[in-house]
Formats: C-alpha cells, structure tokens, sequence
C-alpha cells in the first residue's frame, strides 16, 4: 500500500485502535503457551467456579479450568482454524472463478447454476446442514465453512476475470498464440489476486463469528479445545449463577469481530471508495 493509503487509515482514532487491536490479538495467539499462565485443559474440581484472584485473574469454569488461559489458548484455535478457511476459500475460489470467467461457454454456465444453487442458502444453515451430516469436528467445520462460503468469492472473481479478458494486453497474449492457462497464471491471477486477499482479510471477522456460532451450538469445535464458541456453549448452563464465564468469551468474539469489521471498512475506502461491496449471506 503507499502512503496516501496509510495516511487515510492512521487518520482514524478508530481504525488506528481497531488494527492494534488485532495486532495485540495476533501476538497472543503466537505466543499463547508462553503467556498463559496454566495449562488451559487441566482440571481442577476443588477450585471449580472460582472468583477472579491473584492466582487466577478471570477465574475458573465449572471443571475448575483458569478462564485466562483458555481464553489466549482460544485466541490461537480460533484465529488459527478462521486463517486456514480464509486461506482455502481463496485457493478455491481463485481457481474456480479464474477458468470459468476466462473459459466461458458450457463451463460457465454449469458454474453459474451451481452457484445459483449453493446462494439459495444462507451460508451459515448450509454449513449447519454439512455439518449435521458429518457430525462436528475441526476438519469437519474446515470443510463445511469452505463448501459454504467459496461460492461468494468466486462468483465475485468471476466478474473480475471476465473483465479482465477484454483488456488490451489480454488480446494481444492472445493473438501472440500464448497458451489460456499461461495468461490465466501470468497475467489474470496476479491483477486479481490482492484485491481477493483483502477482501478474504476484510471478511475474516465474519469467518470467525460463523466459526464460534456453529462451536456454540454444539456442531463446531468440540470440548476440551478452548475455542471462544465452544467456551460460550460450556458456559450456557451456568448463565445465571455465574454470568462472568458467558462474558469473558462473548467480549472477545465481539471485539475481535468489531476490529477486523471496522479495519476492513476503513481499508476498503482508502483502496477504493467505490468499490463493490461484498455481503455474504
């Protein structure tokens, strides 16, 4: 990015809390097993439901387990797995949307009607339903988002591709008789490709709270895997006598969510004002 770009996010007060925010968030996740001062899993019933104290400064959960340390183990899972999404969504979408905009004819069109039929659904309730088939699980929740969520992206890089096509310097690759999958991989994926990586970074907010929906209802990550979802559903039981163990997670999924949300809208309008927006669904 140059400097008139960074000169319009570092303006905002906001932006500026927001990027160090997740910066903070990144760092934790990194060095979550030097910075936690427990192991996350260990359970402890005589210090079960424990108040915040010097030993442990959040408190323990029902199984006697120190919150603070779950919670930075949980800045690693669900950062992590959220990366590992984003990262397939757009190796898939990338590809898919890249031949079928630069083929077109019957290859485009079976595409488009496949995709027509994935963006019925909402990509949250196709991804319970996948997982409802296959049962819960890290790879389980790893696919499903990825089945759920890629269509978007490549319908999105599509358009880019067909765009792209009609450019001068694509004709004449094409009258110099340089093979489809040469102009494909030299020319089209490296003008499309960092738009679409920050697009996937601006949506990452929305990748990590669809991920700690599906933990929360049951069907994502699975206990003991301190997941900031799977803390919350760990949690439901013990809402009225212990509020503070719903709280803890919950804030963290909000905050993170409202940084990359607040970070991507800044960076979209420093890029570009008019710019497409994406909504997925």
């Amino acid at each position: 990015m140059d400097s008139a770009v960074w000169k319009k996010l570092i303006a905002s007060k906001l932006t500026l809390i927001s990027g160090m925010l997740l910066l903070a968030m990144l760092v934790v996740a990194v060095l979550a097993p030097w910075l936690a001062p427990h192991d996350p899993n260990n359970i402890d019933l005589a210090h079960k439901l424990q108040k915040p104290s010097a030993a442990y400064w959040l408190g323990t959960d029902h199984l006697g387990r120190d919150i603070v340390s779950r919670l930075i183990h949980g800045t690693k899972i669900s950062l992590g797995i959220a990366f590992i999404v984003m990262v397939l969504i757009v190796i898939v979408s990338v590809t898919v949307g890249t031949v079928s905009g630069y083929i077109g004819g019957v290859a485009d069109r079976i595409f488009m009607r496949f995709c027509d039929m994935l963006m019925a659904f909402p990509s949250l309730i196709l991804s319970l339903a996948m997982l409802g088939i296959l049962g819960p699980g890290v790879g389980n929740v790893v696919f499903a988002m990825v089945m759920s969520y890629w269509v978007w992206y490549a319908r999105w890089i599509r358009g880019m591709v067909m765009t792209a096509k009609q450019q001068n310097y694509i004709v004449a690759a094409k009258i110099a008789g340089t093979p489809g999958y040469k102009i494909m991989l030299l020319h089209i994926v490296p003008n499309i490709l960092p738009p679409t990586i920050v697009l996937a970074t601006l949506n990452l907010g929305s990748i990590i709270l669809s991920i700690s929906g599906l933990s929360f209802l049951g069907l994502g990550i699975q206990p003991p895997v301190p997941e900031w979802g799977a803390m919350l559903n760990d949690s439901k039981p013990f809402l009225k006598s212990n509020p503070l163990m719903m709280l803890y997670p919950g804030l963290c999924i909000l905050l993170v969510v409202m940084a990359f949300n607040f970070v991507g809208d800044a960076l979209r309008d420093a890029i570009d004002p008019r710019q497409e927006r994406i909504e997925v669904k």
